[in-house]
């Protein structure tokens, strides 16, 4: 696998961000073997949560480089894809495991849960390919 198809994979969830919260990238790309990306985000907000997806998934930051502005004059997405976005489980995965992936701490693994008691009974309980409500913001 390229260098490129690795740090997609590895940064899959914040480039999932990237999508649903209408942030334009104009460079994406490997550069001095980090993941390049430079563009411009709807909000301080916005740009804000990226960088802390970033942060959930290499604290290091050490194979990365973002250069995101604010760019008010961008579209910005529906307000039902700021305050949430979507997951689906993969083998291994636990709600600690992916509260840990998305908030940083595993221990908020309960409102994952409380955001998906229609579908979840137990939060020990997960099925890979099951489709998980993410609330994004406190």
């Amino acid at each position: 696998m390229d260098r490129l198809e690795e740090l997609k994979n590895k940064y899959a969830n914040a480039l999932t961000l990237v999508q649903q919260q209408g942030i334009r990238l104009s460079h994406f790309h490997v550069q001095d073997n980090k993941l390049f990306l430079q563009g411009a985000a709807p909000s301080e907000e916005i740009k804000n949560a990226l960088w802390n997806q970033i942060k959930a998934i290499n604290p290091a930051c050490d194979d990365i480089m973002a250069d995101i502005t604010v760019d008010s004059s961008l579209r910005r997405p529906q307000p039902a894809s700021v305050s949430k976005q979507t997951y689906t489980v993969k083998p291994g995965d636990s709600l600690s495991k992916i509260a840990k992936q998305f908030y940083g701490d595993s221990n908020d693994y309960m409102r994952i849960f409380e955001a998906n008691k229609d579908r979840l009974n137990d939060p020990n309980k997960v099925q890979i390919g099951q489709e998980l409500v993410i609330p994004v913001g406190r």
